[in-house]
């Protein structure tokens, strides 16, 4: 197994050292894990998609007017 080091901000690692009681290692590897399955699931979503970068901007720029719309921000 490949080792990892991170930066981690001094008032998430207050907490961390609060809860000493807590696998840190596991948690982050997990979560790790969890984000991966996530890039692999898009990955086979997106797979045979002729969506274009520029296409997916614009949408996404349209459905948040709409929302904001919606919400009364516009």
């Amino acid at each position: 197994m490949t080792n990892m080091t991170l930066a981690i901000p001094e008032e998430l690692m207050a907490i961390m050292k609060k809860h000493k009681e807590l696998r840190w290692s596991e948690i982050a590897r997990e979560a790790l894990w969890d984000k991966a399955k996530e890039l692999e699931l898009m990955d086979k979503l997106t797979a045979k998609s002729k969506l274009t970068e520029k296409d997916a901007i614009e949408i996404g720029r349209k459905i948040n007017e709409a929302v904001a719309r919606r919400h009364g921000l516009l």
